[in-house]
């Protein structure tokens, strides 16, 4: 072997084991494969309203025709399996708030049953795209909004070209300024699997698509609008909400529904407005402390 040769070889072993090194040191704090037959929920609370926020145009319900689990083919290359929170078009539907809706939709959540603070939170998950379909994964605080704190690690609000990451506490909040799009290199979009994360720490929180780090945010750039609001626990949040503030700000449709085009509105109604998560991991190492 020629001399260069072994050095390449140690190089890589040292990679390796530095590597299996920080793996080891990460705790798992929280992990969802989605591989059951149903939703479980002593993981997972299923959130039911009818009090219209942000002016999206869903009611979320509990319901399996709106949150369910899929194998096989229909998990779309998840190999044991997926969460589905799918978009239906249910025109008339009313509240128990007496509310009335033409779209219902699935949002979930962990409070109270995973809570953390600082560590790394991602999810594997692709999504359809359309002008106003607007998934997410998110975490939030306990308590008053935006004071709790909110870090949005993954937002899409149709155009498949890009998702946004942002934060939002005291003084930064709806129209924050820290908030980034992330771009996806031509070919590459929403609608195929990616890996959203976030490596939260007392210092900063930075994002990352498919293990590339895409925005960073520090403690300071934080505190230059308001107090830092990301040293309490927060739980996860899986949602698609549909039309709203961000999307209709950003594509400025109007109708047939507020931020919800026409076109949307017919994949609505064909059953294809789909989100497929795959899994759900929060770990926490040394440096996340």
């Amino acid at each position: 072997m020629k001399p260069y040769s072994i050095l390449l070889s140690v190089a890589l072993l040292t990679a390796v084991h530095a590597n299996a090194q920080h793996r080891a040191k990460a705790d798992t704090v929280f992990f969802e494969d989605f591989n059951e037959q149903n939703i479980d929920r002593s993981k997972w609370n299923v959130e039911v309203t009818g009090n219209t926020v942000n002016d999206e145009q869903q009611a979320y319900v509990d319901s399996a025709a709106t949150i369910y689990m899929v194998k096989g083919k229909a998990a779309e290359g998840a190999k044991n399996g997926a969460l589905v929170l799918k978009a239906l078009y249910k025109p008339g539907f009313t509240s128990k708030e007496q509310k009335k809706y033409d779209f219902i939709s699935g949002r979930i959540n962990t409070r109270a049953k995973m809570e953390f603070t600082y560590g790394t939170a991602s999810a594997r998950m692709k999504m359809a795209a359309g002008a106003g379909l607007w998934p997410a994964f998110w975490a939030l605080g306990n308590g008053n909004w935006p004071d709790c704190g909110e870090i949005d690690i993954m937002e899409t609000i149709g155009d498949s070209s890009w998702v946004s990451h942002a934060l939002h506490g005291p003084n930064y909040f709806g129209d924050t300024p820290l908030v980034y799009r992330a771009h996806f290199t031509a070919g590459i979009d929403v609608s195929q699997w990616h890996i959203y994360s976030v490596d939260w720490s007392p210092a900063s929180l930075i994002f990352k698509v498919d293990g590339k780090v895409t925005y960073t945010v520090t403690k300071p750039m934080v505190e230059k609008y308001g107090r830092w609001a990301f040293d309490n626990k927060k739980f996860i949040i899986l949602n698609f909400a549909l039309g709203g503030g961000y999307p209709g700000g950003y594509n400025k449709i109007k109708q047939p529904y507020f931020g919800l085009s026409e076109n949307t509105v017919n994949k609505i109604k064909a059953g294809n407005a789909k989100v497929l998560v795959d899994w759900v991991l929060v770990t926490k190492n040394e440096k996340q402390q």
